[in-house]
């Protein structure tokens, strides 16, 4: 696939281009002086700090020559400032026959800052030619036209003209009611049938959707410029009806920069990327700009599923705790994406303030440090860029560091309801360092064909206040986006019955969710990596007789220190749970039946609290996914146990007690399940029951406190 929609933008906010065609490659500002080792070439201003070189030729026999500008009268490297090749690099200059070069200056600098470009020796100090930059020059830059107005609600802010093949398109709004509406261009100053439709923000030629208040970025398809049109418009189609236009004139537009394209240069050439896991695709790109960097997260996502990325919280090594990260997702539903700063004070989903918690949660100063720039789905890939600063913004944030390699940390896994990161599936198991501040490096794969589906850095559209929609890039026949994978068939876990265990007595414990057999297959909710176990099972459904009194023998945790291993045992109406952290709206309607006192001030305490014993993975063994039933995964489980005693909760329903409750974590959402409540047992079928292996309970363990029903 495709999707050259996603690194317009990581360009565009670095270096300030897209696309053009033809002769023109910006304002001209001469030819290179030609005095020795065969240095010719043309040098033009593409736009306030991008030089291009076009037919640059030089021998490479020079001991020591490179790229300056400088600000004194004649061509010297005292005072003056070196710098990078077209690739980066700050290696003496190679042999060039006739190609075209492209060149940065630093952030902070424009060319009205210097007085002349030179290909310069520093071993000799000698000009091997040059060319002189006018005082005041007037390089190319974007231009501003008119805004949208028309039917269907068509609107938007002054159309910005990026470059001669970019047009961005601020606060778009459009009904989308018609059905063939396109965006439209052609000659002269109104849209009529003989113009063309060009792609949408992503690349495909599909009737327009609803926009309301977005920022668009669109590209003129193929050597098509600004120049050879007159207006863009949004026109619809099949009933040959404009509804809103802009003109184009040339007068305005005629320094705007010239692309990338008709400047030969490859986007991935000015990017960094790596690979963070292969299997789904998953990379980060990036580009530093100025005191910022712009990053995009690419990978084949699930929908509620998340993409995190950032800085270790171990300088180090990659360590999660302390970490500083971005994440990121988009809503396959709305096609609305999120990039969200997170700072990751535990391992466990976030819980008031404790857990892996974005960092508005945390109060005071902290706030969310990151700019959403773009989002966008195309053929099944997840992309979202995002922008941040290099320093840290607030005391929960991390610096990016430039000038060495720092450790990073990553991760892929589920949305929970509350669209907060739950227990990841995928993360860096080993250590992975980065150096930001490199000669941009492309480490990530390329396509070997048009049709090839792996990921391809084509140009990235420019700055987008929220995120855009699936588009593909444009193509006589585009591919369609693949079937998402099919969920996962839950295990066979069997519920427990009512007239199971005999003495009533459940044991309520932690384990692991399962991977995708498990917990959201049998609950269709997202877990966060840890569940309930009673009796051994993974969250059963549990039989209970209204009449009968039952003890949850619990051993959930009982540090309130520690939020990711403390999970306070009670029984609700509510399917979701997390009582403590719920609103006053969310706990409208909520009853507490067991594992709860009320205190003097009539706050809600938790009762079903004791030692902490988790159902334990073997670390060496297969994934959870591998197992094939859950008997099988089960005997790969550990019981450890810390020191201490267990909680006691005592229930006895009533006839006031709801069909179905749930057992449920006071402090962290969605780790429990259904119990059901029955009338009556049939005592025949108990009779014939098979014998059910019982727990022996330490004498002394069982230290009862009732709970009171709410």
């Amino acid at each position: 696939m495709r999707y050259g929609a996603a690194l317009t933008l990581l360009l565009t906010v670095w270096c300030g281009g897209a696309r053009a065609q033809g002769r023109y490659y910006g304002k001209d500002l001469g030819a290179l002086s030609e005095l020795h080792h065969g240095v010719r070439g043309r040098v033009y201003a593409v736009d306030s700090r991008t030089l291009f070189i076009k037919d640059f030729n030089y021998d490479g026999e020079g001991p020591s020559a490179y790229f300056y500008v400088g600000t004194a009268k004649t061509p010297s490297n005292v005072g003056a400032l070196r710098l990078r090749d077209e690739r980066g690099g700050s290696s003496p200059l190679r042999r060039y026959r006739g190609e075209g070069v492209t060149l940065s200056l630093p952030d902070g600098k424009t060319l009205r800052d210097f007085k002349w470009f030179s290909v310069y020796c520093d071993e000799y100090s000698v000009n091997f030619g040059d060319v002189s930059i006018p005082r005041e020059l007037d390089y190319p830059k974007p231009a501003k036209v008119g805004a949208l107005r028309g039917v269907h609600g068509v609107s938007s802010d002054p159309v910005v003209v990026v470059d001669a093949q970019t047009l961005l398109v601020p606060n778009f709004s459009y009904d989308g009611e018609a059905p063939d509406a396109k965006f439209w261009v052609g000659r002269g100053d109104k849209p009529s049938p003989q113009g063309i439709r060009i792609p949408d923000e992503n690349g495909k030629e599909a009737p327009l959707r609803k926009y309301d208040g977005k920022t668009i970025v669109l590209t003129l398809p193929g050597e098509l410029t600004v120049f050879d049109i007159g207006h863009f418009a949004v026109w619809c189609e099949a009933f040959t009806v404009n509804f809103g236009h802009v003109t184009l004139p040339h007068s305005a537009l005629a320094n705007v920069p010239p692309s990338l394209k008709m400047l030969g240069v490859s986007p991935q050439s000015k990017l960094n990327c790596e690979v963070l896991y292969d299997e789904l695709a998953f990379e980060v790109r990036w580009a530093v700009a100025g005191d910022s960097i712009v990053l995009q997260l690419v990978a084949k996502l699930e929908d509620g599923e998340y993409m995190s990325f950032g800085i270790s919280g171990n300088p180090k090594r990659s360590q999660m705790i302390g970490g500083d990260v971005a994440v990121a997702w988009i809503n396959m539903t709305t096609f609305k994406g999120e990039s969200k700063d997170y700072y990751l004070e535990g391992k466990s989903q976030c819980a008031g303030q404790h857990g892996a918690c974005p960092d508005e949660k945390f109060g005071g100063e902290s706030t969310n440090s990151i700019r959403l720039l773009n989002a966008a789905l195309v053929n099944g890939y997840s992309i979202v860029t995002y922008q941040r600063s290099l320093r840290a913004a607030d005391y929960l944030d991390l610096p990016v560091l430039t000038n060495a390699s720092q450790p990073v940390i990553w991760a892929l896994g589920p949305l929970n309801s509350h669209n907060e990161v739950s227990y990841h599936h995928h993360y860096n198991k080993d250590d992975k360092f980065i150096e930001f501040g490199r000669p941009p490096i492309w480490n990530c794969p390329m396509p070997e064909s048009e049709d090839d589906d792996r990921p391809t850095p084509v140009a990235q559209k420019p700055i987008s206040k929220q995120e855009e929609p699936p588009r593909a890039v444009i193509k006589p026949n585009p591919v369609p986006t693949p079937k998402p994978v099919p969920r996962s068939q839950p295990w066979d876990i069997p519920a427990i019955q009512c007239y199971e265990p005999p003495d009533g007595v459940f044991y309520a414990q932690m384990g692991p969710t399962g991977g995708k057999q498990g917990y959201s297959a049998i609950t269709g909710h997202v877990g966060w990596g840890l569940s309930w176990y009673i009796n051994g099972l993974l969250i059963p459904e549990i039989n209970v007789v209204r009449g009968k009194k039952y003890t949850f023998v619990v051993e959930g945790g009982s540090n309130p220190e520690v939020p990711a291993r403390y999970h306070p045992f009670y029984i609700t109406n509510d399917p979701v749970g997390g009582y403590l952290h719920k609103n006053d709206k969310e706990r409208e309607g909520i009853e507490i039946y067991a594992g709860v006192r009320r205190s003097r001030t009539g706050e809600l305490l938790p009762t079903g609290v004791g030692r902490a014993c988790n159902w334990t993975p073997d670390i060496n063994g297969p994934e959870a996914d591998e197992y094939p039933s859950f008997g099988a995964y089960q005997r790969s489980l550990t019981l450890e146990c810390e020191p201490g005693n267990p909680g006691i909760v005592t229930w006895t329903p009533d006839r006031r007690t709801p069909d179905t409750v749930y057992y449920q974590c006071f402090t962290h959402r969605h780790l429990g399940w259904k119990i059901n409540v029955l009338d009556e047992c049939d005592a025949a079928e108990a009779e014939e029951s098979r014998v059910v292996e019982q727990y022996a309970v330490p004498e002394g363990d069982l230290q009862s406190e009732e709970s009171i029903q709410h």
